[in-house]
């Protein structure tokens, strides 16, 4: 099995908390699709003798891109590698859900969108500089569903500071009342080269305390359970059959190709990127050289990776695995760690597989960094 990342990099404008690649000049949008198709093709061998079973357009905006273009790039990964796919998902921001935009994904093979909602609350969505109110939420939604889609998710933050949590109640209470098949939520971070970074630093704005975002995580546990949802990965919430099939494969180790600007790519054994630069990823691509930098990992640190990955996960890590494969006896090594977080009710085993339990997926990567080699 394999995927296919595609990163769009455009924005109509920046949101204050995000540190993505992305430019808000829209002006090159089609020589970029033309220069994907090309690396797509010039790097065919990257997934050579693996079948193609999920494609991702990520971003960046990739609801921006004309129809025409996403057609194309879905045309010369066909011809390149196969059409017979088994999830198609592209992130959409509420204001480009309109119904000929939808119908023509639709007809295009995507059946996956991915919503960045954010908040219902329009003073936080100003906070943020999204580009889309609560209503354009409300009615996309509505949209998706008329149209006939059937996967999506809905984009949350949680950890915006308040008083109380009644806001982030009422945030995640109306997303579960849209009765949408998966959620994915992620904490309020505050990354340097952000405006949020930089009213941060000036004293301008303070983050929540890490207990206030540990309580709201525990908040979102909470309700998507009751709701019928299952935390299949720490920030992933999905209904029985509708849990994200390429996110997954990555948290599995299966291999991706990633292809634009910033895209990170992985075939199964290492690991490598596209510089984070429209400019330099353009004129390497018309040159007819993907400006592809490969990481070289050691076996210690692909190990890491599988630990650090596997524990946000509902499937976790296997012991019996890891001895086998990469000679390492953690249970042995790490005994005496390993009883100090059983004794905290943090972990979850089965025979040799070990899992997180809820109080656990909050501290999912220090946990993981604990069993580091």
């Amino acid at each position: 099995m394999a995927g296919i990342y595609i990163h769009i990099p455009f924005c109509r404008q920046a949101c204050h908390y995000c540190d993505f690649h992305f430019s808000t000049n829209l002006d090159r949008m089609e020589q970029m699709a033309d220069m994907i198709c090309k690396e797509l093709e010039l790097r065919a061998e990257y997934l050579l003798n693996k079948d193609l079973e999920t494609i991702y357009f990520g971003g960046g905006t990739p609801s921006l891109l004309k129809p025409k273009l996403i057609e194309k790039i879905l045309n010369q990964i066909a011809k390149t590698y196969n059409s017979n796919w088994k999830e198609v998902t592209l992130e959409a921001n509420p204001d480009d859900l309109s119904e000929d935009n939808l119908r023509s994904w639709q007809n295009l093979g995507i059946d996956r969108l991915s919503l960045g909602i954010q908040s219902f609350d329009e003073e936080v969505l100003k906070f943020y500089n999204r580009a889309h109110s609560a209503e354009e939420s409300r009615s996309a939604i509505e949209k998706a569903r008329k149209v006939g889609f059937e996967k999506f998710s809905l984009d949350l933050i949680y950890g915006f500071p308040q008083p109380n949590h009644e806001l982030w109640k009422r945030d995640l209470s109306e997303a579960i009342a849209q009765n949408p098949g998966h959620i994915s939520s992620y904490a309020l971070t505050v990354e340097p080269k952000t405006a949020l970074g930089n009213w941060t630093q000036k004293g301008q704005f303070q983050p929540a305390d890490e207990d206030f975002v540990a309580e709201q995580f525990e908040i979102l546990q909470e309700q998507t359970e009751t709701a019928g949802y299952i935390q299949y990965e720490v920030s992933n919430f999905g209904k029985p059959d509708q849990f994200a099939l390429h996110n997954t494969n990555y948290w599995k180790g299966v291999p991706y190709l990633g292809v634009g600007p910033s895209a990170h790519s992985f075939d199964g054994k290492n690991r490598g990127a596209n510089p984070s630069s429209n400019s330099l990823y353009l004129k390497s691509m018309e040159n007819g050289t993907p400006p592809f930098a490969v990481d070289n990992l050691t076996e210690d640190e692909r190990l890491n990776e599988y630990i650090l990955t596997g524990l946000r996960t509902l499937w976790g890590i296997d012991f019996e695995f890891i001895h086998r494969d990469f000679g390492h006896d953690l249970l042995t090594s790490k005994k005496s760690i390993l009883s100090q977080m059983d004794s905290e009710g943090w972990l979850l085993w089965q025979d040799k597989k070990l899992s997180l339990t809820k109080s656990g997926k909050l501290l999912a990567d220090s946990i993981a960094a604990a069993l580091f080699v």
